[in-house]
């Protein structure tokens, strides 16, 4: 990628309270990133008001997808004098589009995911994921909450579904995706 590039990726939990949203404006006020990620957000509106406020008055354009009740929800926040944003494309548990870095001119795919709570609805996601991988040419960061894991050091307690783990580390796999280890 490119090193004039900050991202942040974060599940929020949910923005219909204000201190939640008052505790994401103050952290995306306070960092250098250029792109801030935000899964689970649990609106199904967000206006250009919230949007701006979120983004701490910085990162001053957007994209969303709706959460779905009061599951799910995708914001993408980014600074448009540093970022191009193009193609936003809203899937069934993805938000993606086409990211240029102005200084630099990389251009990439960009995907935010938050992955099902709910079992019955993990196969459709892992098939999801898999249709989402673009041609060998395109770059491809793909961030979120996936809501599995693929190895059991993960996990906090003994609770482990091997097989759901095994077709979750098969579709990383298929994918051919490298983890960013969590920093900061």
């Amino acid at each position: 990628m490119s090193n004039d590039f900050n991202k942040l990726s974060w599940n929020v939990r949910g923005l219909n309270s204000p201190a939640r949203c008052l505790a994401v404006h103050e952290t995306l006020k306070s960092t250098t990133c250029h792109i801030a990620c935000l899964q689970e957000s649990k609106l199904q509106n967000v206006d250009n008001a919230l949007a701006g406020f979120l983004g701490g008055y910085r990162l001053n354009s957007f994209a969303h997808k709706p959460a779905q009740g009061t599951r799910g929800g995708i914001i993408i926040l980014w600074n448009d004098s540093t970022i191009l944003v193009n193609d936003i494309h809203i899937g069934i548990f993805s938000l993606s589009a086409t990211v240029t870095i102005r200084s630099s001119g990389t251009t990439f795919l960009l995907t935010v995911v938050y992955g099902p709570s709910r079992r019955h609805q993990k196969t459709a996601f892992l098939q999801h994921l898999r249709a989402l991988k673009p041609p060998p040419d395109i770059r491809w960061l793909l961030l979120g909450d996936f809501n599995l894991i693929y190895r059991a050091r993960d996990k906090n307690n003994q609770n482990l579904d091997l097989q759901l783990m095994r077709h979750f580390r098969a579709a990383l796999n298929f994918c051919e995706l490298k983890e960013i280890h969590l920093q900061n």
